[in-house]
């Protein structure tokens, strides 16, 4: 696991599609799949410039990506953020889980525990007493193993009319700053 660079955007961006269309199955419609990579997933360079956003790799291949964020946006890649880029107040906002996608042929092997586990502790190392995300219908039985509570179930209408549903979830941080 490493910190994501800039020149690692493009390959970023075709796994982001890659996991989407194979592990929405089920999941989301077709439609709303392709309308989800069109609107809602994929790189938020933010988090890159942040250092905030991390890969796996396995053989010099991408196999997964996530991050933390202590800035206002819940979700959404440059296409399209949903929320302020206005940073947190750790004291009293959680800060924020994003972005996780984990390519299908590394998905259930570890690979997104890794990235979540970095996410936590560094998200408590700054401070933060708690974390939130906003996820897809796929992630939550993943999010849920790790401690996340869901708190809101939220229909998002995107640009082209396609209704996609997430879940927002929460976790506290033990006090300790580790997960």
């Amino acid at each position: 696991m490493r910190t994501a660079l800039p020149e690692d955007i493009h390959a970023l961006t075709a796994l982001i599609t890659r996991s989407a269309r194979l592990l929405s199955r089920g999941y989301y419609t077709e439609a709303e799949t392709e309308s989800a990579i069109r609107h809602v997933f994929g790189v938020d360079s933010t988090l890159v410039a942040d250092r905030t956003y991390f890969v796996v790799e396995d053989a010099g291949v991408i196999v997964g990506c996530g991050g933390w964020s202590r800035r206002r946006t819940l979700y959404g890649g440059d296409q399209r953020p949903v929320g302020l880029q206005e940073m947190l107040d750790p004291d009293r906002d959680a800060a924020r889980i994003r972005a996780f996608f984990i390519a299908p042929e590394a998905a259930r092997q570890g690979v997104g525990r890794c990235l979540f586990d970095a996410c936590i502790s560094a998200a408590a190392e700054a401070g933060f007493h708690s974390v939130e995300l906003m996820s897809t219908l796929p992630g939550v039985p993943f999010y849920a193993a790790l401690g996340c509570d869901a708190v809101e179930h939220v229909t998002d209408m995107l640009p082209d009319g396609v209704a996609l549903r997430f879940v927002r979830m929460h976790r506290q941080l033990s006090h300790a700053g580790n997960a």
